[in-house]
């Protein structure tokens, strides 16, 4: 079984929008659902491209899968998930 490291990023920006329910939840608490949406659709990219990047290199799964996330400038969020790119064969 042949392994490598599989890894697929983005970065997101907040919306001004959401910058201004994010104030008002900050006053009364309480989930700040466009974020919430924004990160979701941010892991799911980076999701697409780690799979995407086992896929170049040859492997057709991917194996103990993290995510890790930052922020690279104000409003700004780093999402990026990895893994280890795996070659499996089914059992006859």
């Amino acid at each position: 079984m042949a392994t490598d490291l599989a890894r697929g990023g983005t970065v997101r920006a907040k919306h001004i929008g959401k910058d201004i329910g994010a104030g008002l939840k900050g006053i009364v608490g309480g989930e700040i659902k466009g974020y919430t949406a924004l990160l979701a659709e941010g892991r799911e990219e980076a999701i697409y491209r780690m799979k995407s990047d086992a896929y170049r290199m040859g492997a057709n799964a991917v194996h103990n899968v993290r995510f890790m996330s930052s922020m690279v400038d104000v409003g700004t969020v780093e999402l990026v998930a990895y893994g280890t790119a795996v070659i499996m064969h089914e059992e006859d």
